[in-house]
């Protein structure tokens, strides 16, 4: 009899949430990377796969393996591939372990490997793109752990000023006032390894667009797990979804154990129909294959075009 051949490798997701993708791998205790190419950023890299390359930036949230697996190999693969030096955000506190393992990925490969390590003090900020920038805040876990909210900042003239001719307003700047008003916009929350806390309720997280996070256990007997490994419980989803004021929510970390079925009628089951529709599975990659034919569909284009 023929030996059985490899398993396959799990795809990656992927979700359409217009204007982002959202493209990774987050599965509890094997691996995490989540990319939004929009923004020029990746969230954490537990392995490299391909596309994450293209990503200048990556956002770590805590120093678990899974979390961190892949850095050496997409600090030495971008200067393969011609492409600058990655740049790592980090928690502070984690940033010289993080520069450690890197180096010491330099001395195997007996090349000096070019990486920037950016370490971010909690509520820290750096501008990604042109007017967009990305925030590191405390989250509770076993390991110092940051979430990130991704927000645009723009200028609009104040309300009380709009519809006052051009001349009038240049006379109150030429005077010193101040006629605009500073916006940030929350666009994408990254609230990964983490327990219930203070922390999911913060605004920047709370209004996104889109936040990514994790759900680990499901089983009704697993919350004193969650509880005691500092993740996030199905249980603690109906209070969550309650506040949350956000487009999508997608989840990811989900235990290979769990059937994303069953993950689905229990979400339905304890948060409500209505609010489980905003609820999207980062992993389940037959639904969101499917969901994201409609999408071309509705855009008037043939499913076929989908890359397989």
């Amino acid at each position: 009899m023929l030996p059985k051949p490899p398993a396959r490798e799990t795809p990656l997701g992927f979700l359409y949430i217009p204007p982002y993708r959202i493209v990774g791998t987050s599965i509890a205790g094997e691996s995490t990377t989540v990319m939004v190419p929009e923004l020029d950023i990746t969230f954490d890299m537990g392995q490299c796969p391909r596309p994450m390359l293209a990503s200048p930036y990556v956002a770590i949230s805590h120093g678990h393996m899974d979390h961190v697996g892949g850095l050496a190999y997409y600090c030495s693969q971008r200067v393969f591939q011609g492409m600058t030096p990655g740049k790592i955000i980090c928690p502070e506190e984690i940033a010289p372990a993080v520069r450690k393992m890197l180096e010491g990925y330099r001395d195997l490969e007996r090349q000096n490997t070019p990486f920037e390590i950016i370490p971010l003090e909690p509520e820290g900020t750096v501008e990604i793109k042109n007017n967009i920038f990305l925030r590191g805040f405390k989250v509770e876990h076993t390991v110092p752990t940051y979430g990130y909210s991704v927000y645009e900042r723009r200028t609009k003239l104040k309300q009380e000023l709009i519809g006052l001719p051009q001349e009038k307003l240049k006379e109150l700047k030429d005077k010193g006032e101040e006629i605009t008003r500073t916006l940030y916009i929350p666009l994408i929350a990254y609230v990964m390894d983490t327990a219930a806390g203070p922390a999911l309720v913060r605004e920047d997280v709370r209004k996104a667009q889109v936040l990514i996070t994790e759900c680990t256990f499901f089983e009704p007997e697993a919350q004193s797990r969650a509880k005691s490994g500092m993740h996030l419980h199905v249980r603690d989803f109906k209070e969550w979804m309650a506040v949350l004021e956000c487009q999508k929510v997608v989840l990811g970390h989900i235990s290979r154990r769990t059937h994303l079925v069953e993950a689905r009628k229990q979400l339905q089951a304890i948060v409500g129909r209505q609010k489980a529709e905003r609820i999207e599975l980062l992993m389940d990659t037959r639904t969101n294959k499917e969901r994201y034919e409609r999408q071309q569909m509705d855009a008037g284009e043939h499913p076929t075009q989908l890359r397989r």
